[in-house]
């Protein structure tokens, strides 16, 4: 019996051997096999995520700043950490969304898990506080990569010189140039594109053009953007004639205009309506084989529009459609205007309508414009169904857009309404801007809310602009105090704020409806000198003292010419 029952339990004890290790190893064999599917997994979603990274900061193709954001927080939990490498390159894509102050956070953050910014992320960090008007900054990142032993290139040098033009600062950035050679880096064509650039875009037009002398003289090779950006900002300061001469004189000298440089030159003779010089120049352009885009369309639509040719407009907005040339926001905005001007709102909202149509989603600008329109019509509840429509699709109202509607309450005599919109606007975010304040005063013009309203511009950190000092001098006159509008109008100049036309012609007549005649006479004087005019009003108030013989005869010369 218990022999048999010995055999009966290693009978029993091998079976059981046999039943469970069969199962464990094709288990372990599971297991194994689970765990390099899950680590193939995890390289393959993280090498997608990163290729993801890349692909979108090289196409600039981010949904939008979140979108960009969410990215950067996955790669900081990433194990183990991305390189540097792809950080910046999401740094660099986020910068070029102009998104400056936050690229100056991430890095940062990024420090503080311990992975250091390499010359690349430096570079990118420079640019952003040079773009923030804080060169200073820059600087001070220039001397972190000396310190690490890296020699700056030019990239970082033509980064910072951008940064002192844009701050204004030539002779800081003069300086940085004659640094640059002294240290062995000849300045290139991207140097000088930066120097003539950012002279333009601070109106320092004269001093691009001495600095394009200087490099002829130098022999220095000068290429078409250059010439294409002092050609623009000439046209933008209104010296037509002189931007011509430079154009004629870089094609004299074997550098060809691209479609950029005619688009500058079309643009300047169009808002100078010298249509018959913008046609040739046009002709020109298919002749030397130069595509025109749709910034060419763009112009040639949108200033017709300005002036009052809608039937020219809708017919260069069909040669563009008939060339294959895609329409963008900007062309059905200036459309939509054009029909706006000429208050023909059903037109307006028709192009509005196609526009959407055609898959372009109306921007801020396009129901800015249509709400204009309603409220130079007087057709305020229309303007309001407009805005409800645009906060229903998700376009956020803006400083313009409340101010628009403010003025259209005004119009109709709603003040209450335009009242109840502002306090709405600064409830949603808006903050008010010297125009919207402008706005207020008139439209609720009482000598102690004036005052104050005036008076708290600054505290808000608004400078009043030239219709603001109109309003208030013209309620400090028709409420008899002419020396404080006299005091005003003194202010204004030393405030950055020079007088227009509009606010002598208001004083004057605040003046001689006071009976003071000579002071009148003396801002007279001075309005003619400055180039100005006066109106139908005050004009017929000197001839009434002419007539009387109440001031010098001599005024009549300052007078327009009766025709």
């Amino acid at each position: 019996m218990g022999k048999s029952t010995s055999s009966l339990l290693f009978i029993c004890n091998r079976l059981i051997i046999r039943v469970v290790s069969l199962p464990f190893r094709a288990f372990t064999s599971h297991y194994c096999s689970t765990i390099r599917e899950n680590a193939k997994t995890r390289r393959q979603n993280r090498n997608q995520l990163l290729n993801s990274v890349r692909d979108h900061s090289k196409s600039g193709t981010f949904k939008n700043l979140d979108h960009a954001l969410g990215l950067f927080d996955t790669m900081l939990h990433m194990h183990p950490l991305p390189s540097i490498f792809n950080f910046t390159q999401l740094f660099g894509a986020i910068a070029r969304m102009k998104h400056y102050s936050v690229v100056v956070t991430l890095i940062r953050r990024m420090e503080s898990f311990g992975i250091s910014p390499d010359v690349c992320t430096l570079t990118v960090l420079i640019n952003c506080y040079c773009r923030l008007g804080r060169v200073d900054f820059g600087f001070s990142i220039l001397a972190t990569i000396l310190k690490l032993g890296y020699q700056p290139d030019r990239i970082i040098l033509n980064t910072l010189l951008n940064g002192l033009i844009l701050q204004g600062n030539i002779p800081r950035a003069v300086r940085l140039v004659d640094e640059m050679e002294n240290k062995g880096y000849e300045p290139n064509v991207i140097t000088c594109g930066t120097i003539v650039n950012g002279l333009c875009k601070i109106g320092q037009t004269d001093v691009a053009i001495r600095l394009l002398r200087k490099l002829e003289k130098r022999n220095f090779a000068q290429d078409v953007v250059l010439y294409s950006t002092i050609i623009d900002s000439l046209c933008k300061d209104k010296l037509v004639a002189e931007a011509l001469n430079l154009f004629s004189e870089m094609m004299s000298k074997g550098i060809q205009p691209n479609v950029v440089t005619y688009n500058c030159i079309i643009q300047g003779l169009c808002n100078f309506g010298r249509w018959r010089e913008a046609s040739t120049l046009l002709n020109e352009m298919e002749q030397r084989k130069v595509m025109l885009d749709v910034q060419t369309f763009n112009i040639l639509v949108d200033t017709r529009c300005k002036e009052g040719m809608l039937t020219e407009a809708k017919e260069v907005f069909e040669v563009m459609i008939q060339r294959g040339i895609e329409p963008d926001k900007v062309t059905y905005n200036s459309l939509i205007d054009g029909y706006c001007l000429q208050n023909q709102m059903d037109g307006a909202v028709k192009t509005f309508n196609m526009m959407v149509e055609k898959g372009c989603s109306p921007n801020v600008i396009s129901y800015n414009i249509l709400i204009n329109g309603y409220c130079k019509s007087k057709k305020i509840d229309e303007a309001m169904r407009i805005f409800h429509e645009m906060s229903n699709k998700g376009v956020i109202p803006d400083v313009v857009t409340y101010t628009t509607l403010i003025d259209g309450f005004f119009k109709v005599e709603r003040p209450q309404a335009a009242l109840e919109l502002f306090q709405n606007m600064q409830a949603y975010g808006q903050h008010p801007d010297p125009q919207t304040y402008s706005i207020l005063l008139d439209g609720f013009w009482e000598l102690t809310i004036a005052r104050e309203i005036f008076s708290g511009l600054s505290a808000k950190g608004l400078q009043p602009n030239v219709q603001t000092y109109n309003i208030m001098i013209k309620g400090f006159c028709k409420n008899g105090l002419i020396v404080e509008a006299n005091e005003l109008l003194e202010k204004m100049d030393s405030n950055g704020c020079p007088p227009n036309e509009r606010t002598y012609n208001t004083i004057i007549q605040g003046l001689l409806q006071h009976g003071d005649t000579a002071k009148a006479m003396k801002y007279l004087k001075m309005m003619v000198d400055k180039g100005f005019s006066s109106n139908a009003t005050t004009a017929a108030m000197f001839i009434d003292l002419l007539s009387s013989n109440q001031v010098d005869e001599n005024i009549r010369e300052l007078l327009p010419k009766s025709r």
